[in-house]
């Protein structure tokens, strides 16, 4: 049995003091660390500094440590308070934006729902409290049921539609259930789904919920002429014999209790007949609805969040890229899109010293604002904002340069918003996602190619063969949409340039250049579209380049003018000086905390376990290994100097060795005030050192055994132990 050590006692003549061997328990094996709060960087500097003999005094210009340590923290909490407010912005933009789309569902769904309580109803209360049944007729007891089709949306995006729709049908004169897939399992049977219902329904608690309770209170007049709506969000993962059961048991009421159900259907419109019974599915009344698609309400939250700019925090191009396979691959859901966002926002505002300008730019007039705040900047970080990579260029001057260039930035992104979305505006007659136009238009390359307006004028010319796949542009959208600007009658054209004039509202050239081509349609009766004089505004090399000896035709010149836009002011963040402040584009970070190494994270924690724990004994070189880190650390440490097969006994004495240093330093110290009967006792306390030691060995084996590090020995060689390693 392995026995432990005697307890230490403070003693100055010796660091173990001897003890009785009837005084060492054999259950006393307790081994424990003491962890203590990790200095700060700047402190561990200025104590090793003042290991020195003499006092030096500090010259003036050297930075106080302590005036560096508080400047960190409060621009820290900045850089928090920064990322409260813009991802607090970012959610509540993407609520009001899945809110305004349900909308128009909403109201169609509650016009249905009062059409149908009007053949259902009863005509008066009395009728409710008559005999059982009313009528007898199998077309008596079909209960009308909206079925919604949410387009194979995951039932995460649709938790909180059907808590609004819940909400908007309580707003607007119904009793609104809610019940899940949870409610109607086999665990919880019917009576949980009753219970839930009256409780709902602010039904009194009773321990006998039934059918007739509900008519009862229904029959009360502050509860009477309004439907009731029960909302079952997924029906197909609820149980079928238990939802067949509900189903069954309020189609005996439906003519004295006006009950209607929507439920929502996330995979096609026969998912009924695989889940319920032909018997069940005649006591529904079913009638179609359909959600809006993945798509349509991903081109709106791109719309709001990454285009209309209501936070300030933009994605590069990788990680847009990134963002859209993500999306594709999660069939399509909002859910994890929002997450990945989200990852993106944090790792931004925590690896970017300035990123709290983010919501310093969210005001029109933040102009003074900005200049103060970037003069009141600490020397580190102004060198920081001039050395960044897209500043190296035309590195400015003086201390209003930040200022001015973050103003400029925001001035450049919402030219470059505005084009976009009259990019998308086109985009939306060939079925094209806002996600895909924005991946194309972000895309830094665009802007190094500096032909790109000649390029896309090429097949403008009148001589020139129309054909999408002469395009030289680098993508293919762009070039796509301007060419379809060249085949739209003249109905579409008037209404593309209407919503253009919206988008360009800020552009006040580009606007009027807008309106003059729209005050230049006119539509006959023939629907062709007359041609006036060319715009007088227009670019004229782009004009020249494209009339040579004819004139143009209107949809030309809306497509030269679609061309100007993209040259002049389709300028991508990341072409522009200090969009590191405000763009997170490490991919790299964000595929590294999806996908995940967990092993491999392991392997480098306990590889560089001093530098997580900041300790004071353990401040040494990097390349030196102390005594008092974890023993698991050291045993991993050590098994990096053997081969994959690791010997035992090897390991073990080095271990041994390692664990052992500090002891045998203080016997040095202290072995000349030993006499001859403490010598034994010394005996004695290194037996029981050796079975502590390997004690610990066994536990930190084991350890490294349960995470997969090492694998044990085999029976053919059972000294060796196998190491296992990831990428490292």
């Amino acid at each position: 049995m392995v026995r432990s050590p005697p307890p230490i006692r403070d003693s100055p003549s010796s660091p173990i003091a001897a003890v009785d061997a009837s005084e060492v328990s054999d259950n006393n094996l307790q081994p424990f660390f003491v962890l203590h709060k990790a200095r700060r960087k700047s402190e561990r500097k200025s104590s090793a500094s003042g290991r020195t003999k003499r006092n030096v005094d500090m010259p003036p210009s050297f930075p106080n440590p302590s005036v560096q340590g508080e400047n960190e923290a409060i621009y820290e909490r900045l850089r928090l308070e920064a990322f409260d407010l813009t991802w607090s912005k970012i959610d509540s933009a993407v609520k009001e934006v899945l809110m305004e789309i349900n909308m128009a569902l909403f109201e169609e769904i509650l016009q249905w729902v009062f059409e149908s309580f009007s053949t259902i109803k009863s005509m008066s209360p009395s009728e409710i409290m008559m005999p059982y049944p009313v009528a007898t007729g199998a077309t008596c007891k079909r209960i009308p049921t909206a079925m919604v089709l949410t387009k194979n949306i995951e039932f995460v995006d649709d938790l909180l539609t059907f808590q609004d729709l819940k909400g908007y049908m309580q707003s607007n004169g119904c009793h609104a259930t809610y019940l899940s897939a949870l409610d109607l399992s086999i665990k919880h049977g019917i009576g949980i789904c009753l219970k839930s219902l009256c409780r709902q329904l602010g039904l009194e608690d009773s321990d006998a919920v039934d059918v007739p309770l509900i008519a009862s209170w229904y029959c009360e007049p502050e509860n009477y002429h309004k439907p009731i709506v029960v909302i079952i969000d997924g029906m197909e993962r609820c149980n079928g014999a238990v939802l067949a059961d509900f189903i069954k048991l309020l189609s005996e009421w439906v003519m004295k209790i006006p009950i209607i159900f929507i439920m929502g259907v996330t995979t096609t419109s026969d998912a009924p007949r695989k889940l319920l019974p032909s018997t069940v599915l005649h006591n529904l009344q079913p009638f179609m609805f359909t959600m809006e698609s993945p798509r349509r309400r991903m081109d709106s939250l791109i719309e709001a969040v990454l285009l209309r700019s209501c936070s300030r925090f933009f994605i590069g191009h990788k990680v847009a890229v990134f963002l859209r396979n993500h999306f594709i691959k999660h069939d399509g859901t909002i859910t994890s899109f929002l997450k990945v966002l989200k990852i993106a926002c944090v790792k931004h505002f925590t690896g970017e010293p300035l990123s709290f300008f983010c919501s310093d730019m969210l005001p029109e007039d933040c102009e003074a604002f900005l200049s103060a705040k970037s003069e009141s900047l600490t020397e580190d970080l102004q060198s920081y904002a001039f050395d960044l990579q897209s500043c190296q260029s035309e590195k400015p001057a003086g201390s209003n340069n930040l200022a001015q260039g973050l103003l400029e930035l925001k001035r450049l992104q919402n030219s470059w918003t505005a084009v976009v979305l009259c990019l998308f505006e086109v985009g939306k007659l060939s079925k094209i996602q806002l996600l895909d136009i924005f991946c194309e238009a972000i895309d830094p390359s665009l802007c190094n190619e500096r032909d790109v307006g000649q390029q896309l004028l090429s097949p403008l010319t009148p001589s020139h063969k129309v054909d999408a796949k002469t395009f030289s542009v680098k993508g293919s959208l762009i070039p796509q949409v301007i060419q379809k600007v060249r085949e739209l009658p003249s109905e579409s054209l008037c209404h593309l340039l209407s919503q253009w004039s919206l988008h360009v509202e800020e552009m006040i050239e580009i606007g009027e250049q807008v309106r003059d081509l729209h005050s230049k349609i006119n539509l006959p009766q023939n629907g062709h579209i007359s041609t006036g004089k060319p715009v007088d505004s227009i670019d004229r090399p782009l004009a020249s380049s494209v009339m040579g000896e004819s004139t143009p035709s209107l949809n030309d010149e809306v497509a030269i003018l679609l061309v100007c836009m993209v040259r002049n002011f389709l300028v991508p963040i990341e072409s522009v000086p200090f969009h590191e402040i405000v763009c997170f584009k490490d991919v790299a970070a964000l595929k590294s905390f999806l996908i995940g190494d967990p092993r491999g994270v392991m392997q480098d924690d306990l590889l560089k376990s001093d530098g997580y724990l900041q300790s004071t004994s353990c401040g040494r070189r990097e390349s030196d290994l102390s005594s008092s880190t974890h023993d698991t650390a050291i045993l991993y440490n050590l098994a990096q100097e053997h081969d994959d097969l690791i010997n035992l006994h090897d390991w073990y004495q080095s271990f041994k060795i390692k664990i052992l240093i500090p002891r045998t330093k203080s016997k040095r110290k202290t072995q000349h005030l030993r006499s001859s009967p403490a010598s034994k006792k010394g005996k004695f306390t290194s037996l029981e050192n050796e079975a502590t030691t390997q004690a610990r060995f066994c536990r930190a084996v084991t350890e490294l055994q349960i995470t997969g590090l090492v694998r044990m020995p085999s029976k053919r060689r059972p000294d060796f132990l196998q190491r296992i390693s990831f990428g490292l």
